[in-house]
C-alpha cells in the first residue's frame, strides 16, 4: 500500500519583510507614514509567507505531515526562502520548483502592532505557476491537497480560470479531498480585475472545502455590494447572518460541499452542504458523514492581544484543515480555527505564535476567554456546550 501523507500545500509562497515597529502615536499611521518622513524601526524579521508557508508549516507544526509545492527564482531571495523551510522542519523545501527565469516573490509588511497590516507585494515567479508544476504522484499519497491565492498568480487566473479549472480537475481525479484559499488582490491589478464570478462558478464543482474572507467573497461575487458596504465603513461590522447565508448559499449551489468564510476579528463562518454531498469528499471524507451535513455555524474569535496580523488567515485555515484530517466535528473545527488564529495574532510573523495541536486545545480547555459576539437573528442560537452560534432550521 502506498503511504499516504496528511496534505499537499500547493501554490503561492513569497519571502516576507517585516520592519520591527513600535506602538503608533494618537495621530496614528496617516500622520506617521508622509512623504520625506523617516521613521525608526528595530530589526527586521524575515519570513516565508503565502499559503504554501503560511498554512503548509502550520499543519506541519499542529502534527499533520505535510509537503509543500511552489516556486522560487534562483536568486538571493530564493535562496532564503529555500533556507527558512528546511530551517523550519529539514526536506520539505523538495517540492519547491526553482525558475532560473523569474525572480522570487517577496512581501513589505508593515504591520504596527494593534493596527492590520498593509502589505507591498510582488508576486513574481508565482504568475508562471501552472497545473504542470504540480506532482500528482505526490498528490496520490495524501489525504488532503490545499491551493492557495489564485488572484495573484497569473496563469491560475487568465483565460477566465482555466488553469485553475485544470489544476483542481486533475487534481480531484486522484480522489484527494481538495482545499481552496483565496487572497485579496490590488482592485485595480490585473487579477483584481479578472471575472472571479466565471472563475468560481467553474471552478468550485472541483473544490470540496473553499475558504475565502468576506472581503474576498464580496469583491469577487459581489462587487458593487463589496464597494458599497465598504463606503459605509468598517465592512466587518456590517456583516450579517442574513448576509453570510445568502453568499454560502450560492457557493453551495456552485456544487463546494463545505464553505468557511474568514469574518478577522469576528470570527469564522461555516455552512455545509447535505450528506451525500459531505460523503464524496475524497481520503478526507469523514467517517460519519451525517455530523457534518447541513450544518451552519458561527464561531466567535479568542481573547489575545494582538502583535501582528500577518498569517492569521492563512493559519486559521491550518487549524480548520487539521481538525477535519484528524476526524473531528464541525464544532471543534471551526473552534481550533479561531485558536490557532488568535495564537498567531500574538506573534509579528506567520508561524511562531502557532502551537501544537495538545497545547492549543489545552488552552482551549483551560477556559480561553472568547471575544464578544452578538447574533440578533432568531434563526440563530448560543450553544454553550460548543460555545458556537448554530442556525436552526
Amino acid at each position: 500500500m502506498k503511504k499516504v501523507l496528511g496534505a499537499v500545500v500547493a501554490g503561492h509562497i513569497c519571502l516576507d519583510i517585516i520592519p520591527g515597529m513600535r506602538t503608533l502615536p494618537p495621530g496614528g499611521f496617516k500622520e506617521i507614514f508622509l512623504p520625506g518622513h523617516l521613521l525608526e524601526v528595530s530589526a527586521a524579521a524575515l519570513s516565508t509567507g503565502g499559503p504554501v508557508s503560511n498554512t503548509g508549516l502550520a499543519l506541519q507544526r499542529l502534527g499533520i505531515p505535510t509537503q509543500l509545492i511552489c516556486k522560487v527564482g534562483a536568486d538571493a531571495f530564493g535562496r532564503i526562502v529555500r533556507e527558512l523551510i528546511d530551517s523550519f522542519d529539514s526536506g520539505l523545501s523538495a517540492g519547491i520548483v526553482v525558475d532560473p527565469q523569474a525572480a522570487t516573490s517577496y512581501s513589505m509588511i508593515l504591520s504596527p502592532p494593534d493596527m492590520d497590516r498593509i502589505v507591498l507585494h510582488d508576486p513574481a515567479a508565482n504568475h508562471t505557476f501552472s497545473a504542470d508544476d504540480i506532482d500528482y504522484q505526490l498528490v496520490e499519497r495524501a489525504a488532503l491537497f490545499h491551493f492557495g491565492y489564485p488572484p495573484v498568480m497569473r496563469r491560475m487566473y487568465k483565460q477566465t480560470g482555466q488553469g485553475l479549472v485544470d489544476l483542481f480537475r486533475r487534481v480531484k481525479q486522484t480522489g484527494v479531498t481538495a482545499s481552496l484559499d483565496m487572497c485579496y488582490p490590488d482592485p485595480a491589478s490585473e487579477g483584481g480585475q479578472a471575472d472571479w464570478a466565471t472563475i468560481l462558478k467553474a471552478t468550485l464543482p472541483w473544490v470540496d472545502i473553499f475558504l475565502p474572507s468576506i472581503e474576498e467573497l464580496l469583491l469577487m461575487q459581489h462587487r458593487a455590494d463589496f464597494e458599497r458596504l465598504s463606503a459605509r465603513g468598517n465592512l466587518l461590522d456590517q456583516v450579517t447572518p442574513a448576509l453570510l447565508h445568502g453568499l454560502s448559499g450560492e457557493l453551495l449551489e456552485m456544487g463546494v460541499p463545505i464553505v468557511v468564510i474568514k469574518l478577522g476579528a469576528r470570527g469564522l463562518y461555516l455552512r455545509t452542504a447535505g450528506q451525500k454531498a459531505i460523503a464524496r469528499l475524497g481520503r478526507a471524507t469523514p467517517a460519519d458523514p451525517s455530523s457534518w451535513a447541513e450544518k451552519e455555524l458561527w464561531a466567535p474569535c479568542f481573547r489575545v492581544r494582538v502583535t501582528g496580523t500577518t498569517g492569521a488567515g492563512d493559519t486559521s485555515i491550518a487549524g480548520f484543515l487539521s481538525a477535519v484530517l484528524r476526524g473531528m466535528g464541525p464544532e471543534l473545527a471551526v473552534t481550533v480555527a479561531v485558536a490557532v488564529g488568535a495564537c498567531n495574532v500574538e506573534a509579528p510573523d506567520a508561524l511562531s505564535g502557532v502551537h501544537s495541536w495538545d497545547a492549543t486545545l489545552d488552552r482551549i480547555r483551560a477556559g480561553w476567554e472568547r471575544l464578544p459576539l452578538h447574533l440578533e437573528d432568531p434563526a440563530w442560537s448560543w450553544e454553550q456546550s460548543d460555545q458556537v452560534w448554530r442556525r436552526n432550521g
